[in-house]
């Protein structure tokens, strides 16, 4: 069997990967430090922001999904190309942003195509290492998305520098995640890349498909839909036609799947992972996107720039501590997540109630050693248990994460944020509130009651005021002010609930291996 002695530059495809997710997370973490500036010069609400965010995780679900497809039959390289086209045409795309009239359209499809960028990278790292490296994936997984929080502290670093001590816009902060992009088009140059072990031995599609099954297209596909709801009606298709349109498309691929595979039902353990991911990258990635922005509110934006860059920094650090928890503290990877939630659950709990940056610095950290090992240790599993899916079945489970975050996570934390805090300002100043809300803007998400939001402009207005020399507030702006952080602990106490549904999952997981002599890594023959 190939592994890792065999593989002559497996260390330099693990590195490649490495520096290649790393730009992800620079852009990701620049992104989330000019979300204030863009809400300032385009006057949107949280919820909008929260959907031009999702867009910079719902295309990264087409990236990795495609890109896992289709990765045995093209070659990685190719697709590396793709990816580096997609991240030069972003920022093309996004730098055309200019007038409130535009902007939302082009940061949109800006961060649709960053996403998309990205997920066809992950689309080759993630079976690439788990290839190269099949005796230590958990560990060798974990170093690889190691990158992810390194980014972000690196893209962190870049936008204060660049922004508040060199005075540089939006647009100036965020070409910085180029240069991570040609570094990793460098390593990537020239490599020879091997073919996972499915593919070696000639699985079939079909057979790669089959613990996939119905079961599990129903999780991917049900998240397409909501995506195509959303995302149709920006085309100027009426929003019926929209929803008809998006159940046909996912019906039309459930059963698509189900002829491919003779309608096999798929593994009830891989469909419960789907389902766990979908909740991993909501509040993963949902609340990583709107974090520097609750706790700058809270506190202050630089204080909010500094415990971003500690969390994920413990989370770099830890991340390559997995084979260390894993063989001597004797923790499977199905107890390390259960574990990983019940830490989230109660980091997210605390964060909600944090008054001092003490204890913001205590409370993110119980949260940072909570989210550190959800995401590679996941797809580690997925590796161990299903090694017939190949690249298909790890290429799913990320992009149904990375699409929840984009249309569950992201705009759903957006919307909360943008309900509590019209909920507190109404409890406590209504007068206020009638005279701040938006005038032509709904927030709504999923099923839940629309609500009218606080105007951005004036939220964003009222935040800066009293900062300069001679400055203060009025009382309606500190009112305001105050609703919006009752609105973003409220926020954070929701999201607590999402690991919590997690938790649950794991635990189920835990004692269906228990019942069956314990969890092992198998091998292609022993699926059958």
């Amino acid at each position: 069997m190939q592994n890792e002695h065999e593989v002559a530059n497996a260390k330099r495809l693990l590195w490649a990967g490495f520096m290649a997710i790393l730009a992800a997370g620079v852009g990701f973490a620049i992104r989330n430090g000019i979300l204030g500036a863009w809400k300032e010069a385009y006057g949107f609400s949280d919820t909008q922001l929260g959907a031009i965010g999702g867009a910079g995780f719902s295309g990264f679900c087409f990236g990795i999904i495609i890109g896992g497809v289709l990765v045995d039959k093209f070659g990685y390289g190719k697709l590396v190309a793709l990816a580096l086209l997609g991240h030069i045409l972003s920022a093309v795309v996004t730098f055309m942003a200019s007038t409130p009239k535009n902007a939302y359209d082009f940061l949109f499809w800006g961060m649709f195509i960053f996403a998309y960028a990205n997920g066809t990278l992950e689309a080759v790292a993630n079976p690439l290492v788990a290839t190269v490296f099949p005796h230590n994936r958990t560990h060798y997984l974990n170093i690889l998305h190691a990158s992810w929080p390194l980014g972000m502290v690196l893209g962190a670093g870049a936008s204060y520098v660049l922004g508040t001590v060199m005075g540089m816009g939006w647009k100036g902060q965020l070409a910085f995640y180029l240069v991570p992009t040609a570094a990793y088009a460098v390593m990537f140059m020239g490599q020879h890349f091997p073919k996972s072990e499915a593919s070696r031995k000639g699985a079939s599609f079909a057979e790669m498909f089959k613990d996939v099954g119905i079961l599990g297209s129903l999780v991917a596909c049900g998240l397409i839909l909501l995506f195509l709801k959303d995302t149709l009606p920006k085309f100027g298709i009426d929003a019926g036609i929209a929803s008809n349109i998006a159940y046909g498309v996912a019906g039309a691929l459930v059963v698509a799947v189900g002829v491919i595979t003779r309608f096999s039902i798929g593994s009830l353990v891989l469909f419960a992972l789907f389902v766990a991911h979908a909740l991993v990258g909501a509040v993963e990635l949902g609340t990583d996107g709107w974090i520097e922005n609750i706790t700058g509110n809270l506190f202050t934006p630089t204080q909010g720039k500094i415990l971003l860059i500690w969390t994920s920094l413990l989370m770099f650090a830890l991340r390559f501590c997995a084979d260390f928890i894993e063989k001597r503290l004797g923790l499977s990877p199905v107890a390390l997540l259960l574990v990983s939630a019940i830490l989230a659950i109660l980091g997210l709990r605390l964060a909600s109630g944090m008054e001092s940056f003490a204890i913001a610095f205590a409370a993110l950290g119980v949260y940072a050693l909570g989210k550190t090992f959800f995401w590679p240790t996941m797809l580690a599993v997925v590796g161990d248990r299903f090694p017939r899916s190949g690249a298909v079945a790890m290429s799913i489970i990320g992009g149904i994460g990375m699409l929840s975050a984009g249309l569950i996570g992201n705009p759903g934390l957006g919307y909360a944020k943008d309900r509590y805090t019209a909920q507190a300002l109404i409890e406590s100043a209504p007068a206020v509130y009638e005279q701040s809300k938006a005038a032509d803007k709904t927030s709504q998400f999923l099923v839940f009651e629309p609500v009218v939001p606080v105007d951005g402009a004036k939220l964003e207005a009222a935040k800066k005021a009293g900062k300069k020399a001679g400055e203060a507030r009025t009382p309606e702006q500190q009112q305001l002010v105050a609703a919006n952080q009752v609105g973003d602990r409220r926020t954070l106490l929701a999201d607590s609930f999402i690991p919590l549904a997690m938790a649950a999952i794991y635990l189920l997981l835990l004692l269906y291996f228990k019942s069956i002599g314990g969890y092992r890594a198998l091998k292609l023959e022993e699926q059958t």
